[in-house]
Order: C-alpha cells, then sequence, then structure tokens
C-alpha cells in the first residue's frame, strides 16, 4: 500500500488487497457504562454486516451487567469483581474510583485469566470502554489498562463517556481524575460528552453548511435526557457504537479496483498514534435505491445468498452533467462530519491529526468532491497530516463520512469538568469530607 503526495491510499497497479482486510479490535468493556456499549457494538455489527471484533469482547463489572439491547456477549465473557467485599460488608462501590482500582489490582490473577477468553493474534489492538464519572468504569478501567499492557504488545486504545452536568459534581470529579488516568495509560483515548448529546442544542465546531434541499443528512437527533439507571441511554450508546464500528471497521467492504483510493486500515492506527484525546464525527445521507425489476432481484440477492446481485442492480444513471453536483455533496458530506456532532466538541483546529473516510457505492464516489472535502479539513483544521481513503460498498444505501481528529487538545467541555471537580474538591475539604476509601496510584 503506498500514499499519494495528497495523502490518499491508493493500491499499485495490480494488487488487490484481500477481502475483509480491516482493523480488528479486541473488546472489553468495564463497568455499567463500558458493558452496555461492548454488547451495542455486536449489535451494531449485526445490523451493518460489518465486524470489528470478531466475537473478541469481554466484560468487567462489579455487579451484572445490564443491557438496552438483547444480550450479544456470552455469560463466558463476563467476570464479576469484589464479590468478597460485598459478601463482607454488604456493599459495593458505589462510586468509589479508589475503592475499584483497588479491587480491580487485588484481582488481578482473575482479571488476566478471563483475557484468555480474546485471541490476541487476531486483533490489532484493544480496545477498553468506560463511563469515566463512575467508579468501576473509571477506577477499575484504569487498572485493566494495565494489566493489558503488560500481557500485550498491540496498542490498547480507550473510549472514555464523560458524564453530563445533569449527573453531579462527584461524578465531574471523578471523570476528571479518570480521564487523566486513562489518557497516560491508554495509547489514545476516544471520548463521547454525554452531556453534548443529551442536550437540545447540536454542538458544533463551528456553523454547519448549509444542506442541499434534495438531501436529508443524519447527524442523529438529540436523544432526551435518560433515566437515573442508565436505561435512558439506548439512543446516545447506539450512536457511538455506529461511528466506533464505521470508522474501526472501515476496509471490511472491498471491491476490485485498482482505480479507487483505498481505505488503508493502517492509517487508523498510525492517526491514533499521537495519542492523547481523540474525537469522531459521522455523517451521511440515504442514496436513491432501485425499483421496479432491480428491487425485485436485489430482495430475492438479499434473501438468499447464493443468488448474486447482478452488477446493473446497483447500477444509478451518472454523466458529466451529475459530477459537479456529486463533488458538491460530497465534499458537504465530509464538511458536516467534522462539524456538526461530534463525539466530542472541541475546536478542530487543535487536532494534530485527522482521517477522512469515505462509505458508498462505487458510482456514488466524486473523486473530485472527496479531495475537496480533504482539502478543505486541512486548511479548515489546520492540520497538514490528514490521511484519507475510500471503501466501496456496493450494496450501501446511504452514503458516509467519518472524520478522526486525534489529540485535540482545545476542548471546552474538559476544561468544564476540570473546574468543576476542583470546585467540589475543595468543598469537600472545606466540609471535611474525603473523597475516595482507597489510595489511588
Amino acid at each position: 500500500m503506498e500514499h499519494d503526495d495528497r495523502g490518499f491510499s491508493h493500491t499499485e497497479p495490480g494488487v488487490h488487497l484481500p477481502g475483509g482486510e480491516a482493523v480488528k479490535l479486541a473488546v472489553v468493556g468495564v463497568g455499567n457504562a463500558g458493558c452496555r456499549l461492548a454488547n451495542q457494538i455486536l449489535e451494531t455489527e449485526q445490523t451493518t454486516g460489518r465486524d470489528l471484533c470478531t466475537g473478541n469482547t469481554l466484560l468487567i463489572n462489579s455487579t451484572e451487567p445490564t443491557f438496552d439491547t438483547t444480550a450479544h456477549v456470552p455469560e463466558a465473557r463476563r467476570l464479576t469483581i469484589g464479590e468478597v467485599y460485598w459478601e463482607a460488608d454488604g456493599a459495593d462501590i458505589d462510586g468509589d474510583p479508589d475503592l475499584a482500582a483497588e479491587i480491580a489490582r487485588e484481582e488481578k490473577n482473575d482479571i488476566i485469566r478471563a483475557f484468555d477468553h480474546i485471541e490476541f493474534h487476531q486483533v490489532d489492538g484493544i480496545l477498553v470502554i468506560a463511563g469515566l464519572g463512575r467508579g468501576t468504569g473509571g477506577g477499575a478501567g484504569a487498572v485493566v489498562i494495565d494489566h493489558l499492557k503488560a500481557i500485550c504488545d498491540e496498542p490498547v486504545y480507550a473510549v472514555g463517556v464523560l458524564p453530563a452536568d445533569s449527573e453531579g459534581e462527584q461524578e465531574a470529579l471523578t471523570a476528571a481524575r479518570s480521564l487523566q488516568s486513562f489518557v497516560s495509560k491508554a495509547d489514545n483515548v476516544i471520548a463521547f460528552d454525554n452531556d453534548a448529546w443529551l442536550d437540545g442544542d447540536c454542538p458544533t465546531g463551528g456553523a454547519p453548511d448549509n444542506r442541499p434541499e434534495d438531501d436529508t443528512v443524519d447527524d442523529e437527533a438529540t436523544p432526551s435526557r435518560p433515566e437515573s439507571d442508565g436505561s435512558g441511554y439506548a439512543a446516545v450508546n447506539a450512536a457511538l457504537a455506529e461511528r466506533l464500528v464505521a470508522l474501526f471497521a472501515a476496509g471490511e467492504f472491498r471491491e476490485p479496483s485498482a482505480d479507487e483510493y483505498r481505505m488503508d486500515p493502517s492509517d487508523i492506527i498510525r492517526a491514533l498514534d499521537t495519542g492523547g484525546v481523540s474525537t469522531i464525527g459521522y455523517a451521511s445521507f440515504d442514496l436513491p435505491q432501485p425499483s421496479g425489476i432491480r428491487s425485485w432481484v436485489r430482495s430475492l440477492s438479499d434473501r438468499f445468498a447464493w443468488i448474486p446481485e447482478p452488477s446493473w442492480v446497483s447500477a444509478t444513471p451518472h454523466s458529466d452533467e451529475d459530477a459537479p453536483t456529486d463533488a458538491a455533496k460530497i465534499n458537504r458530506l465530509v464538511r458536516e462530519a467534522a462539524r456538526s456532532k461530534l463525539t466530542l466538541p472541541c475546536e478542530i483546529s487543535s487536532a494534530e491529526r485527522g482521517l477522512v473516510v469515505l462509505s458508498g457505492p462505487s458510482k456514488t464516489l466524486s473523486r473530485q468532491g472527496f479531495e475537496g472535502g480533504r482539502y478543505w479539513l486541512e486548511k479548515e483544521a489546520d492540520i497538514v497530516d490528514v490521511m484519507a481513503g475510500d471503501e466501496l460498498n456496493e450494496r450501501a444505501t446511504a452514503l458516509t463520512a467519518v472524520v478522526l481528529l486525534s489529540n485535540v487538545t482545545d476542548v471546552d467541555r474538559i476544561a468544564e469538568i476540570q473546574e468543576t471537580a476542583v470546585e467540589h474538591q475543595q468543598s469537600l475539604r472545606t466540609d471535611g469530607r474525603q473523597y475516595g476509601t482507597a489510595r489511588s496510584e
């Protein structure tokens, strides 16, 4: 795989990547939020036909996990820690990250044995997912990262979910401490801000572009605020899982064409080599679907896997007159992905690296539009190192763009959480209360 002077991945003539070549990650959910998200990733794999983790999943929690959707993670891949503590005094972690970290260290052998369920030789890295505002995710999650890095050579990434303001000052303090710990231990932390995604205002990195009247760009309707038990997080969990799978499983669908700028899965690893905190943008619009006999043939092919779908079924009329319109749509789609709703709203010009992935049928991919979108991101975000590639998926019903901004440093939400954490810690000291029951490392 080579890159041209514009950063696009492309294959040499006559050289084709094997089908299904994509980044494979083991997914480890820690705490209630992490377990629900890991389970949601498997749900998203089923609905999209993608394969991110090939079943390499593990759930670690201080209680039996509950799920927003059907449970997809087998019982054998679920580990409950701290049971000896609960049997002794009838208590639980109760949001104490120091106690959770202490338990994860003391039960290291049990956790290491649970790692036996992960086929490390099948994966390119590990993705540890945790809610940073609670005890098990924030406290035990960092220790789980330590345990993983001690036994494997693959990079260990993290997905850290930041609490909403409504979750309380204690959660903000826990999140501030946990985020610092995760960033220092993981190879990269992809952050998700509950406050932005549960709020009525659409978070942007700038005013979103005007959309064409005949195109509906899906930037996710804002979910209502969840119940305190976490059951209302289904919509935001699904949105985050969709973005993670779209990013990391890029390259799952491959078509034998040497003329396109193929997505090089190694670019994802390279983009995350920066460390720090990263964010994902995503946008899509539905494509016109075949009707009449085309629709009938496609339905047969979908129902019976042994019936191949002829190329003319997914073909769409295309002429030179369509090119400017298609280029404008794709250019706008890339901008929408970068500006409309990031997993962590930030000043995009503070990113160190960028990655753009476009996925859809080959007939809908405009090279002019894609290059224009990438050039816009270079200038708008002031990033020299922007990698890009496309993923041809002839059966796709939508055109999607995913943007990864790595090592972002200008993030208002993190500053707000840190400020709340300092104020709350000072109030605890003033009142003579102690935060946490165990000494943190």
